[in-house]
């Protein structure tokens, strides 16, 4: 059972090549299946979430950040009425756009871009779902859903002008309507990921020695987290005790959404997944006194965490591989595969062509950047 403000399968405003519809899936099924399948989805297992892939295997890789986003989405979603299989394809397909090296890889593509359109992973994303993944025999892509695509390019809210290229050159064919918030389950989505980086960041960071839990102890949320389990169990080994005060922290972070969210969807009443868009804001978010503390550990974690110096020399490791790349592709594209070459043959001028070697850029993992680094500049 769906609450009214639900996007509701058999109400979806299709895909933009219609499809036989499945006698066993839903649409929504359907697109979170494809999503799975996908070979940006697979090359997530090597994409960086903090640390960089080859730096250990504990610590999450992107691949391993959507797995848990995904499950904090379906967990919100099943509470609140929401249509779950929505809300995970969302999830699964949010980050489908890093490039190699997470942030560090975004923001050395967008510099590198910025003579052409720029770089921006959502917009990326857009473009890998509707274009680049090609192994249908009727379209290019994976086709997915009006729903579907309108939660990937607008989770975090409206798309204000000017947008992104790849995402302008898809809505200029198939209207996303992105000056209107999205649907709750890809507002869902959105929550899902914040609720997620802020436990498996904690989690990497002490793993990776950056900070220690008695530095953890005197912020907001995992202090008190740290302190309940101490006083459940006195003595209790340091990484049960670790364990078991960070799902309390996942779990105070996943309550208080589920609440804020059940009181405003009571107070609004909405009967609509399309009241929900018209709103003006976003029906689903932390409490105000949560949001302010997780300012806290956010801004903790970015002085001892993102800031670094193994993370910053690491940073500036990776971001002069993405450098020496771009301009080499760009001045000799035949050393791309084969596979690529008809995009490049099909490039008319230098903008287009730099398009297509961005592609091919935020397409690799990261041992991948690496080793044609190794392979190209020595």
């Amino acid at each position: 059972m769906l609450a009214p403000y639900a996007c509701q399968p058999g109400e979806s405003r299709g895909r933009l090549y219609p499809e036989k519809v499945s006698t066993f899936r839903s649409p929504f099924q359907r697109d979170r299946d494809r999503i799975i399948h996908a070979s940006a989805f697979r090359r997530l297992k090597h994409k960086t979430q903090v640390f960089v892939e080859h730096e250990g295997d504990y610590y999450r890789t992107r691949l391993t950040h959507t797995i848990e986003v995904a499950q904090v989405a379906r967990t919100i979603a099943g509470a609140l009425g929401l249509n779950v299989e929505l809300a995970e394809a969302v999830a699964l397909a949010h980050d489908l756009g890093h490039p190699p090296f997470g942030h560090t890889g975004e923001d050395a593509l967008h510099g590198l871009m910025a003579p052409f359109g720029g770089f921006d992973h959502n917009a990326q994303a857009i473009r890998i779902v509707t274009a680049l993944e090609r192994h249908y025999a009727d379209f290019d892509g994976l086709n997915l859903t009006w729903e579907a695509l309108e939660g990937i390019a607008k989770h975090n809210g409206p798309v204000e002008p000017p947008l992104p290229h790849a995402l302008a050159a898809y809505n200029a064919r198939h209207d996303l309507e992105l000056h209107t918030y999205a649907s709750a389950e890809a507002q869902v989505a959105a929550i899902a990921d914040d609720v997620a980086y802020n436990h498996h960041d904690l989690h990497d960071g002490l793993r990776a020695g950056l900070f220690t839990e008695a530095d953890l102890m005197e912020l907001p949320v995992t202090g008190p987290a740290f302190a309940e389990v101490d006083a459940l169990y006195p003595g209790l080994d340091p990484m049960r005790r670790r364990h078991e005060a960070l799902r309390r922290v996942f779990g105070v972070m996943v309550e208080d959404v589920i609440a804020v969210a059940e009181a405003r969807l009571g107070a609004a009443e909405p009967q609509s997944a399309d009241e929900i868009r018209a709103m003006g804001t976003t029906i689903i978010r932390f409490s105000k006194k949560l949001y302010q503390e997780l300012k806290a550990i956010r801004s903790f974690l970015f002085h001892h965490m993102y800031r670094a110096p193994s993370v910053m020399d690491e940073r500036a490791r990776v971001t002069a591989v993405v450098n020496d790349l771009f301009p080499m592709f760009l001045a000799d594209p035949t050393v791309l595969p084969t596979d690529w070459q008809p995009d490049i043959a099909a490039a008319t001028d230098e903008t287009a062509l730099a398009r297509v070697i961005c592609d091919y850029i935020s397409g690799m993992t990261d041992r991948f950047a690496l080793q044609e680094h190794a392979r190209l500049v020595g």
